[in-house]
Protein backbone atom coordinates (compact mmCIF):
# COMPACT_ATOMS: atom_id res chain seq x y z
CA UNK A 1 0.00 0.00 0.00
CA UNK A 2 1.35 3.68 -0.73
CA UNK A 3 0.53 6.52 0.66
CA UNK A 4 -0.93 7.89 -2.28
CA UNK A 5 -3.67 5.70 -2.71
CA UNK A 6 -4.18 3.82 -5.99
CA UNK A 7 -1.70 0.37 -6.59
CA UNK A 8 1.93 2.06 -8.04
CA UNK A 9 3.33 -0.29 -9.62
CA UNK A 10 5.72 1.69 -12.08
CA UNK A 11 7.86 -1.32 -13.03
CA UNK A 12 5.14 -2.97 -14.61
CA UNK A 13 5.09 -2.47 -18.36
CA UNK A 14 1.88 -0.59 -19.44
CA UNK A 15 -0.90 -2.63 -20.14
CA UNK A 16 -2.82 0.09 -21.54
CA UNK A 17 -2.40 2.54 -23.94
CA UNK A 18 -4.81 5.49 -23.16
CA UNK A 19 -6.28 8.43 -25.24
CA UNK A 20 -7.48 11.53 -23.14
CA UNK A 21 -8.90 13.94 -24.58
CA UNK A 22 -8.93 17.38 -23.06
CA UNK A 23 -6.32 18.89 -20.58
CA UNK A 24 -8.42 20.84 -17.97
CA UNK A 25 -8.80 18.88 -14.86
CA UNK A 26 -10.31 15.46 -15.02
CA UNK A 27 -8.17 15.04 -17.99
CA UNK A 28 -4.50 15.32 -16.71
CA UNK A 29 -5.97 14.27 -12.93
CA UNK A 30 -7.04 10.89 -14.89
CA UNK A 31 -3.65 10.87 -16.87
CA UNK A 32 -2.06 11.69 -13.60
CA UNK A 33 -3.52 8.23 -11.75
CA UNK A 34 -3.73 6.12 -14.99
CA UNK A 35 -0.01 6.44 -15.52
CA UNK A 36 1.52 5.70 -12.10
CA UNK A 37 -0.93 2.71 -12.96
CA UNK A 38 1.41 1.87 -15.64
CA UNK A 39 -0.42 3.19 -18.56
CA UNK A 40 1.09 5.01 -21.16
CA UNK A 41 -1.00 8.40 -21.75
CA UNK A 42 -1.54 11.04 -24.10
CA UNK A 43 -3.52 13.95 -23.87
CA UNK A 44 -4.84 15.92 -26.49
CA UNK A 45 -5.69 19.58 -26.24
CA UNK A 46 -7.46 21.56 -28.69
CA UNK A 47 -5.72 24.78 -27.34
CA UNK A 48 -2.90 25.52 -28.43
CA UNK A 49 -1.14 25.71 -24.20
CA UNK A 50 -2.31 25.22 -21.30
CA UNK A 51 -5.36 27.34 -20.19
CA UNK A 52 -4.66 29.98 -17.44
CA UNK A 53 -6.83 32.27 -15.84
CA UNK A 54 -10.16 31.57 -15.14
CA UNK A 55 -12.80 32.38 -12.62
CA UNK A 56 -12.11 31.01 -9.16
CA UNK A 57 -13.29 27.10 -8.69
CA UNK A 58 -14.09 25.03 -5.58
CA UNK A 59 -12.22 21.89 -3.99
CA UNK A 60 -14.22 20.24 -1.71
CA UNK A 61 -15.05 17.10 0.61
CA UNK A 62 -13.55 13.91 -0.85
CA UNK A 63 -11.76 16.09 -3.61
CA UNK A 64 -9.12 17.28 -0.61
CA UNK A 65 -7.94 14.14 -0.41
CA UNK A 66 -7.09 13.38 -4.03
CA UNK A 67 -5.34 16.30 -4.60
CA UNK A 68 -3.68 15.64 -0.88
CA UNK A 69 -2.46 12.03 -2.68
CA UNK A 70 -1.10 13.79 -5.89
CA UNK A 71 0.95 15.44 -3.32
CA UNK A 72 -0.62 18.83 -4.10
CA UNK A 73 -2.43 19.80 -1.39
CA UNK A 74 0.35 22.45 -0.34
CA UNK A 75 0.77 24.00 -3.10
CA UNK A 76 -3.10 24.66 -3.55
CA UNK A 77 -3.43 25.87 -0.03
CA UNK A 78 -0.88 28.60 -0.91
CA UNK A 79 -2.59 29.56 -3.90
CA UNK A 80 -6.10 29.49 -1.93
CA UNK A 81 -8.52 32.52 -2.24
CA UNK A 82 -9.30 33.79 1.45
CA UNK A 83 -12.18 36.07 0.53
CA UNK A 84 -13.47 37.93 3.29
CA UNK A 85 -16.81 38.35 3.09
CA UNK A 86 -20.01 38.25 0.42
CA UNK A 87 -22.29 41.19 0.23
CA UNK A 88 -25.58 41.43 -0.95
CA UNK A 89 -27.12 44.39 -2.01
CA UNK A 90 -30.90 45.51 -2.64
CA UNK A 91 -31.96 46.85 -5.76
CA UNK A 92 -30.90 50.66 -5.50
CA UNK A 93 -27.26 49.37 -4.62
CA UNK A 94 -27.95 49.11 -0.73
CA UNK A 95 -26.47 46.93 1.31
CA UNK A 96 -28.81 43.78 2.36
CA UNK A 97 -25.88 42.13 4.33
CA UNK A 98 -22.71 41.06 4.72
CA UNK A 99 -21.56 37.38 5.64
CA UNK A 100 -18.44 35.21 5.51
CA UNK A 101 -18.61 33.50 2.52
CA UNK A 102 -18.87 29.72 4.18
CA UNK A 103 -22.27 31.12 5.40
CA UNK A 104 -23.44 31.14 1.69
CA UNK A 105 -21.57 28.63 0.17
CA UNK A 106 -21.60 25.64 2.80
CA UNK A 107 -18.53 23.61 2.40
CA UNK A 108 -15.72 23.08 5.47
CA UNK A 109 -14.28 26.59 6.45
CA UNK A 110 -10.74 25.91 6.91
CA UNK A 111 -10.77 23.27 5.01
CA UNK A 112 -12.21 23.40 1.70
CA UNK A 113 -10.24 25.06 -0.90
CA UNK A 114 -10.86 27.73 -3.77
CA UNK A 115 -8.62 28.63 -6.16
CA UNK A 116 -8.02 30.32 -9.80
CA UNK A 117 -9.01 27.56 -11.94
CA UNK A 118 -5.83 28.03 -13.65
CA UNK A 119 -3.72 27.27 -10.70
CA UNK A 120 -5.51 24.11 -10.27
CA UNK A 121 -5.05 23.12 -13.77
CA UNK A 122 -1.40 24.46 -13.48
CA UNK A 123 -0.75 22.13 -10.68
CA UNK A 124 -2.15 19.34 -11.88
CA UNK A 125 -0.38 19.55 -15.57
CA UNK A 126 2.77 19.88 -13.48
CA UNK A 127 2.40 16.41 -11.66
CA UNK A 128 2.34 14.79 -15.71
CA UNK A 129 4.17 16.63 -18.28
CA UNK A 130 7.35 14.83 -17.51
CA UNK A 131 5.41 11.36 -17.92
CA UNK A 132 2.56 12.01 -20.02
CA UNK A 133 2.79 12.94 -24.04
CA UNK A 134 0.61 16.38 -24.35
CA UNK A 135 -0.68 17.01 -27.74
CA UNK A 136 -1.72 20.80 -27.89
CA UNK A 137 -3.27 22.99 -30.70
CA UNK A 138 -5.12 19.08 -32.23
CA UNK A 139 -8.27 17.28 -30.86
CA UNK A 140 -10.14 14.27 -32.08
CA UNK A 141 -11.38 14.45 -35.48
CA UNK A 142 -12.82 10.31 -35.75
CA UNK A 143 -12.87 7.02 -33.93
CA UNK A 144 -13.25 3.58 -35.14
CA UNK A 145 -13.66 1.28 -32.13
CA UNK A 146 -13.09 -2.38 -32.91
CA UNK A 147 -12.36 -5.61 -31.09
CA UNK A 148 -8.54 -5.02 -30.60
CA UNK A 149 -8.66 -0.79 -29.95
CA UNK A 150 -9.81 2.67 -31.18
CA UNK A 151 -8.50 4.00 -34.28
CA UNK A 152 -8.32 7.45 -33.98
CA UNK A 153 -8.13 9.88 -36.64
CA UNK A 154 -6.95 13.52 -35.48
CA UNK A 155 -7.84 16.63 -36.80
CA UNK A 156 -3.82 17.41 -37.64
CA UNK A 157 -4.56 14.33 -40.05
CA UNK A 158 -2.48 11.65 -37.26
CA UNK A 159 -3.62 8.60 -37.32
CA UNK A 160 -2.78 6.32 -34.11
CA UNK A 161 -4.45 3.01 -32.27
CA UNK A 162 -5.29 3.36 -28.64
CA UNK A 163 -6.34 0.30 -26.09
CA UNK A 164 -9.09 2.98 -24.87
CA UNK A 165 -10.35 6.49 -25.07
CA UNK A 166 -11.79 8.89 -22.45
CA UNK A 167 -13.51 12.21 -22.99
CA UNK A 168 -12.82 14.69 -20.36
CA UNK A 169 -13.27 17.32 -23.15
CA UNK A 170 -16.28 19.22 -20.61
CA UNK A 171 -19.32 19.98 -20.69
CA UNK A 172 -20.01 20.70 -24.28
CA UNK A 173 -17.93 17.37 -25.13
CA UNK A 174 -16.98 16.56 -28.56
CA UNK A 175 -16.06 12.81 -27.30
CA UNK A 176 -19.60 12.45 -26.76
CA UNK A 177 -21.54 14.20 -29.25
CA UNK A 178 -19.63 11.30 -31.53
CA UNK A 179 -20.13 8.60 -29.21
CA UNK A 180 -23.54 9.27 -27.82
CA UNK A 181 -25.14 11.98 -30.10
CA UNK A 182 -26.17 15.50 -29.83
CA UNK A 183 -25.97 17.14 -26.57
CA UNK A 184 -29.53 17.85 -26.40
CA UNK A 185 -30.59 14.20 -25.30
CA UNK A 186 -28.29 14.83 -21.83
CA UNK A 187 -28.28 18.40 -21.16
CA UNK A 188 -30.86 19.32 -18.19
CA UNK A 189 -31.32 23.24 -19.15
CA UNK A 190 -31.94 25.01 -15.62
CA UNK A 191 -33.45 28.20 -16.81
CA UNK A 192 -30.40 30.72 -16.43
CA UNK A 193 -27.86 32.10 -19.10
CA UNK A 194 -24.26 34.08 -17.81
CA UNK A 195 -21.65 35.73 -18.60
CA UNK A 196 -18.15 35.82 -17.46
CA UNK A 197 -15.40 38.64 -17.81
CA UNK A 198 -13.25 40.44 -16.81
CA UNK A 199 -13.05 44.41 -15.88
CA UNK A 200 -10.94 47.26 -14.38
CA UNK A 201 -11.33 47.37 -10.55
CA UNK A 202 -12.00 50.68 -10.14
CA UNK A 203 -14.57 50.32 -6.99
CA UNK A 204 -11.77 49.70 -4.19
CA UNK A 205 -12.95 46.15 -3.79
CA UNK A 206 -10.49 43.62 -2.05
CA UNK A 207 -10.98 39.38 -1.34
CA UNK A 208 -14.86 39.96 -1.29
CA UNK A 209 -18.00 38.93 -3.52
CA UNK A 210 -21.03 41.81 -4.35
CA UNK A 211 -23.86 40.57 -5.11
CA UNK A 212 -26.83 42.41 -6.60
CA UNK A 213 -29.92 40.92 -7.32
CA UNK A 214 -33.58 42.08 -8.55
CA UNK A 215 -35.90 39.27 -9.66
CA UNK A 216 -34.96 37.05 -12.40
CA UNK A 217 -31.50 39.31 -12.65
CA UNK A 218 -27.86 39.29 -11.26
CA UNK A 219 -24.90 41.23 -11.39
CA UNK A 220 -21.67 40.02 -9.38
CA UNK A 221 -17.93 41.74 -8.92
CA UNK A 222 -15.61 39.29 -7.36
CA UNK A 223 -12.15 40.28 -6.32
CA UNK A 224 -9.90 37.93 -5.92
CA UNK A 225 -7.03 39.30 -3.60
CA UNK A 226 -6.14 42.58 -4.36
CA UNK A 227 -6.05 42.43 -8.05
CA UNK A 228 -6.73 45.68 -9.50
CA UNK A 229 -8.82 43.27 -12.16
CA UNK A 230 -12.54 42.33 -11.12
CA UNK A 231 -14.43 39.16 -12.30
CA UNK A 232 -17.46 40.31 -13.34
CA UNK A 233 -20.44 37.94 -13.48
CA UNK A 234 -24.09 38.76 -14.99
CA UNK A 235 -26.94 36.17 -14.95
CA UNK A 236 -30.32 36.28 -15.66
CA UNK A 237 -33.84 33.98 -16.11
CA UNK A 238 -34.60 32.68 -19.53
CA UNK A 239 -37.06 30.15 -19.94
CA UNK A 240 -36.04 28.63 -22.93
CA UNK A 241 -32.07 28.13 -23.58
CA UNK A 242 -31.01 31.45 -26.64
CA UNK A 243 -29.95 28.56 -28.89
CA UNK A 244 -29.33 31.30 -31.66
CA UNK A 245 -27.15 33.24 -28.95
CA UNK A 246 -24.66 30.12 -27.91
CA UNK A 247 -22.50 30.12 -30.76
CA UNK A 248 -22.77 34.08 -31.97
CA UNK A 249 -20.36 37.03 -29.82
CA UNK A 250 -22.53 39.78 -30.57
CA UNK A 251 -25.86 38.18 -30.02
CA UNK A 252 -24.35 36.90 -26.47
CA UNK A 253 -23.49 41.20 -26.27
CA UNK A 254 -26.75 41.91 -27.34
CA UNK A 255 -28.77 39.51 -25.39
CA UNK A 256 -27.54 40.57 -22.14
CA UNK A 257 -26.88 44.32 -22.83
CA UNK A 258 -31.17 44.26 -23.50
CA UNK A 259 -31.93 42.04 -20.22
CA UNK A 260 -30.17 44.34 -18.07
CA UNK A 261 -31.22 47.70 -19.91
CA UNK A 262 -32.90 48.63 -17.20
CA UNK A 263 -30.83 47.23 -14.27
CA UNK A 264 -29.13 49.50 -11.16
CA UNK A 265 -26.03 50.05 -9.20
CA UNK A 266 -23.15 49.68 -11.29
CA UNK A 267 -24.77 47.37 -13.77
CA UNK A 268 -25.06 49.50 -16.84
CA UNK A 269 -20.77 50.28 -16.27
CA UNK A 270 -20.02 46.27 -16.11
CA UNK A 271 -22.59 46.30 -19.56
CA UNK A 272 -20.18 48.89 -21.08
CA UNK A 273 -17.26 46.62 -19.89
CA UNK A 274 -18.69 43.39 -21.01
CA UNK A 275 -18.97 44.84 -24.23
CA UNK A 276 -15.17 45.58 -25.00
CA UNK A 277 -14.17 42.34 -23.16
CA UNK A 278 -12.07 40.46 -25.05
CA UNK A 279 -12.33 37.56 -22.65
CA UNK A 280 -16.44 37.44 -22.78
CA UNK A 281 -17.69 33.54 -21.39
CA UNK A 282 -21.20 33.35 -22.20
CA UNK A 283 -23.48 29.80 -21.62
CA UNK A 284 -26.17 28.44 -20.04
CA UNK A 285 -26.36 27.33 -16.86
CA UNK A 286 -27.52 22.99 -17.14
CA UNK A 287 -25.91 19.47 -16.66
CA UNK A 288 -25.09 16.69 -18.24
CA UNK A 289 -27.14 13.93 -17.36
CA UNK A 290 -26.50 10.13 -18.96
CA UNK A 291 -28.66 6.91 -18.66
CA UNK A 292 -24.59 5.61 -19.41
CA UNK A 293 -21.08 6.97 -19.33
CA UNK A 294 -19.06 4.66 -21.67
CA UNK A 295 -19.51 2.65 -24.92
CA UNK A 296 -17.12 0.03 -25.82
CA UNK A 297 -13.43 1.34 -24.99
CA UNK A 298 -14.60 4.76 -24.85
CA UNK A 299 -15.65 6.25 -21.73
CA UNK A 300 -16.79 9.85 -20.25
CA UNK A 301 -15.13 11.59 -17.04
CA UNK A 302 -16.31 15.15 -15.81
CA UNK A 303 -18.48 17.22 -17.26
CA UNK A 304 -18.43 15.67 -20.21
CA UNK A 305 -20.33 12.78 -18.15
CA UNK A 306 -22.10 14.59 -15.62
CA UNK A 307 -21.61 18.35 -15.49
CA UNK A 308 -23.11 19.22 -12.22
CA UNK A 309 -23.49 23.12 -13.46
CA UNK A 310 -21.74 25.97 -11.17
CA UNK A 311 -25.04 26.54 -9.35
CA UNK A 312 -24.09 23.72 -7.14
CA UNK A 313 -19.92 24.34 -6.86
CA UNK A 314 -19.23 21.09 -7.18
CA UNK A 315 -17.56 20.88 -10.45
CA UNK A 316 -14.01 20.74 -10.01
CA UNK A 317 -14.70 18.38 -7.22
CA UNK A 318 -16.67 15.78 -9.56
CA UNK A 319 -13.44 15.63 -12.19
CA UNK A 320 -11.20 14.84 -9.33
CA UNK A 321 -13.38 12.70 -7.86
CA UNK A 322 -14.31 11.13 -11.17
CA UNK A 323 -10.77 10.77 -12.48
CA UNK A 324 -9.14 9.03 -9.07
CA UNK A 325 -12.28 6.35 -9.15
CA UNK A 326 -12.08 5.76 -13.28
CA UNK A 327 -8.63 5.13 -12.70
CA UNK A 328 -8.81 2.75 -9.66
CA UNK A 329 -11.54 0.70 -11.83
CA UNK A 330 -8.98 0.42 -14.30
CA UNK A 331 -6.33 -0.35 -12.28
CA UNK A 332 -8.60 -2.74 -10.34
CA UNK A 333 -10.03 -4.30 -13.49
CA UNK A 334 -7.98 -5.88 -16.31
CA UNK A 335 -11.29 -6.12 -18.60
CA UNK A 336 -12.39 -2.37 -19.96
CA UNK A 337 -15.65 -3.80 -19.94
CA UNK A 338 -15.47 -4.49 -16.32
CA UNK A 339 -13.64 -1.30 -15.25
CA UNK A 340 -16.36 0.82 -16.87
CA UNK A 341 -19.07 -0.61 -14.92
CA UNK A 342 -17.63 -0.45 -11.68
CA UNK A 343 -16.75 3.18 -11.95
CA UNK A 344 -20.21 3.96 -13.32
CA UNK A 345 -21.51 2.27 -9.94
CA UNK A 346 -19.05 3.07 -7.37
CA UNK A 347 -19.46 7.23 -8.63
CA UNK A 348 -23.22 7.27 -10.13
CA UNK A 349 -24.58 7.88 -6.11
CA UNK A 350 -21.96 10.39 -5.34
CA UNK A 351 -22.66 12.53 -8.87
CA UNK A 352 -26.64 12.18 -8.12
CA UNK A 353 -26.27 13.40 -5.12
CA UNK A 354 -23.48 16.41 -5.68
CA UNK A 355 -26.23 17.28 -8.78
CA UNK A 356 -29.23 17.55 -6.49
CA UNK A 357 -27.57 20.74 -4.88
CA UNK A 358 -28.53 22.86 -7.75
CA UNK A 359 -31.97 23.62 -6.20
CA UNK A 360 -30.54 25.15 -3.09
CA UNK A 361 -27.35 27.04 -5.37
CA UNK A 362 -30.42 28.55 -7.83
CA UNK A 363 -32.67 29.47 -5.09
CA UNK A 364 -29.84 30.87 -2.92
CA UNK A 365 -28.26 33.53 -5.47
CA UNK A 366 -30.76 33.89 -8.65
CA UNK A 367 -33.88 33.80 -7.28
CA UNK A 368 -36.50 34.74 -10.01
CA UNK A 369 -39.46 36.30 -8.63
CA UNK A 370 -40.07 38.90 -6.06
CA UNK A 371 -41.40 36.53 -3.41
CA UNK A 372 -39.05 33.96 -3.97
CA UNK A 373 -36.30 37.14 -3.72
CA UNK A 374 -37.81 38.42 -0.33
CA UNK A 375 -37.50 35.15 1.19
CA UNK A 376 -34.07 34.30 0.48
CA UNK A 377 -33.33 37.94 1.85
CA UNK A 378 -35.01 36.92 4.98
CA UNK A 379 -32.96 33.86 5.08
CA UNK A 380 -29.94 35.51 4.95
CA UNK A 381 -30.74 38.13 7.46
CA UNK A 382 -31.39 35.66 10.06
CA UNK A 383 -27.74 33.88 8.97
CA UNK A 384 -26.46 37.35 10.47
CA UNK A 385 -28.06 36.74 13.55
CA UNK A 386 -27.78 32.58 14.30
CA UNK A 387 -24.87 30.99 15.95
CA UNK A 388 -22.73 30.00 13.23
CA UNK A 389 -23.78 26.42 11.40
CA UNK A 390 -21.84 23.34 11.79
CA UNK A 391 -19.81 22.21 8.74
CA UNK A 392 -21.46 20.80 6.19
CA UNK A 393 -19.37 18.27 4.08
CA UNK A 394 -21.76 15.36 3.90
CA UNK A 395 -22.73 16.49 0.20
CA UNK A 396 -19.29 15.58 -1.03
CA UNK A 397 -18.46 12.71 0.74
CA UNK A 398 -17.22 9.39 -1.30
CA UNK A 399 -14.94 6.93 0.36
CA UNK A 400 -11.93 6.27 -1.75
CA UNK A 401 -10.42 3.21 -2.37
CA UNK A 402 -7.25 2.95 -0.15
CA UNK A 403 -5.03 1.07 -2.52
CA UNK A 404 -6.27 -1.15 -6.17
CA UNK A 405 -4.32 -4.77 -6.49
CA UNK A 406 -1.15 -4.07 -8.54
CA UNK A 407 -1.88 -4.00 -12.11
CA UNK A 408 -0.95 -7.39 -13.64
CA UNK A 409 1.03 -7.90 -16.79
CA UNK A 410 -0.98 -9.45 -19.47
CA UNK A 411 -4.31 -10.43 -19.72
CA UNK A 412 -6.95 -8.42 -21.92
CA UNK A 413 -6.62 -4.97 -23.47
Amino acid sequence: MTPTGLSMDVSTPAKRNVLISGASISGPALAYWLHRSGCAVTVVEKAGALRGGGYPIDIRGTAIEVVRRMGILPHLRDAHIDSRRCTFLNADGSTLTSLRPSAVAGGVEGQDLEVRRGDLATALYGKVRDDVEFLFGDAIDTLDQSGQGVDVTFRSGRRRTFDLVVGADGMHSATRESLFGPEEQFHRYLGYCFALFTMPNTFGLSRELVLWNTPGKAAALYAVGDSDELHAFLNFHQPEPPLDALRNPDAQRDLVATVFADAGWEVPGMVSAMRDADDLFFDTAGQIRMPHWSSGRVALVGDAAYAPSFLTGQGSSLALVGAYMLADALATNRDHTAAFAAYERDVRGFVAMNQALVDNGGARLFPTTARALEQRNTMLRGLVTMPAAAARPAHSALTLPECAPPPGTGGPR
